[in-house]
Formats: C-alpha cells, sequence, structure tokens
C-alpha cells in the first residue's frame, strides 16, 4: 500500500510533468517581443515608404502645375519670400511654411479666404490631405505627407539668367522639396534625405 501513490501525490506529479517551466515561458515571451518588434518596424518602413512615394507624386504634379503657372504668365510663381529662400543654406522646415503659402495661394486662384480670385485660374486642386491650416495666422499651408510644409523657392545664383534676390538654388528654373519629416539638417544629409525635384 506504501507503493501506491496517493491520489494528490499523483495529482502534483502530473502538474510538474504538463506546466511550463520559467525557461520555456521568458524563451515563449522573448520569441513574441521579437515578433512584434519585426512587425512594428515592418509597418513603419512600409509607412515611411508610402509617404516617399506620395511626397514624390505631389513634387511631381506640383512641379507640372508650376510649368503651367508660367506658360501663362511667363515667369514662375515668385515673391520675395521664395526669391530669398536658398534650400543649400536654409535647412528648418519653419521657414518653409511664408513660401509654401504664397505658393498654394497662387496655384490653387484662392484668396486668403478660400474663395476662388475674381479672374484667377486653378493650376492645382489641392485636397484637404495636402494641407495644413496656420492657427496663428489661419493661412493655408501647402503640407507634404510627413506634416511639414513644402520648400519652394527661386532663389537664384548670380550667374544665372535671370537673376533674382537671393543666391543659391539647385535649378535654373525653381526648388520644390519635401524634408520627408526631418527637421534641420547638414546640406550633404539634405541632399541625401530630402525628395526633391533636382
Amino acid at each position: 500500500m506504501n507503493d501506491c501513490p496517493s491520489r494528490f501525490a499523483h495529482r502534483i506529479r502530473a502538474l510538474r510533468c504538463d506546466g511550463f517551466t520559467l525557461i520555456e515561458l521568458l524563451t515563449v515571451i522573448a520569441l513574441i517581443l521579437i515578433l512584434v518588434g519585426i512587425t512594428i518596424g515592418a509597418f513603419s518602413y512600409a509607412n515611411n515608404k508610402a509617404r516617399r512615394s506620395r511626397a514624390e507624386g505631389e513634387i511631381s504634379a506640383l512641379s507640372a502645375a508650376i510649368e503651367n503657372y508660367k506658360l501663362d504668365n511667363g515667369e514662375y510663381p515668385h515673391t520675395s519670400e521664395t526669391d530669398g529662400l536658398d534650400p543649400q543654406r536654409m535647412f528648418n522646415p519653419a521657414v518653409y511654411q511664408i513660401a509654401g503659402q504664397k505658393l498654394y495661394y497662387t496655384l490653387s486662384g484662392r484668396d486668403q479666404g478660400g474663395a476662388l480670385q475674381a479672374g484667377a485660374k486653378s493650376y492645382y486642386e489641392f485636397k484637404t490631405n495636402q494641407t495644413l491650416t496656420d492657427p496663428a495666422t489661419n493661412q493655408t499651408i501647402l503640407s507634404d505627407p510627413f506634416g511639414k510644409s513644402y520648400g519652394y523657392s527661386t532663389a537664384r545664383d548670380a550667374q544665372m539668367s535671370p537673376p533674382r534676390s537671393g543666391t543659391g538654388g539647385y535649378n535654373p528654373t525653381f526648388d520644390l522639396w519635401s524634408t520627408a519629416g526631418q527637421d534641420a539638417l547638414d546640406a550633404k544629409t539634405a541632399n541625401r534625405v530630402w525628395i526633391k525635384n533636382w
């Protein structure tokens, strides 16, 4: 009778055999965390890639609208803000907002209240996800897929014809770029990371 385990002892032995050890539980948790990390990384990469593709398409479409504006008006849209914005030296997206506003109002043909201006032509139909409203001024800002303002510049080198105020610029026509969500960069990093028309 002493050789037969009691029912209680038998249940304890069964639990020991059927349960997981601490090492097994930690291994499973580690594998789950690795899989979650890979999934989040892949999602982030795919999301960033989609934003970059959308920015490339928008830059191409905006460039075509700017060329159409030039055909009708004999020059590219420009103001003192776009003449002075040099993409080779100005890497802070905060300074792009005024130039982005001017480009939005010029290409949309709208006034600051959002109404189509009398006699103005719309060169580009902006979707709501392509613009932001500046809460301080209630002005519409041209926005890239990363939530930052597009950069637009008509700054010219002194040797270029026709010369304009400011120096630099990458094209003899105009520069249009997205910083791809980066806030401030040096020229070398900017040229590698930015999405641009040059």
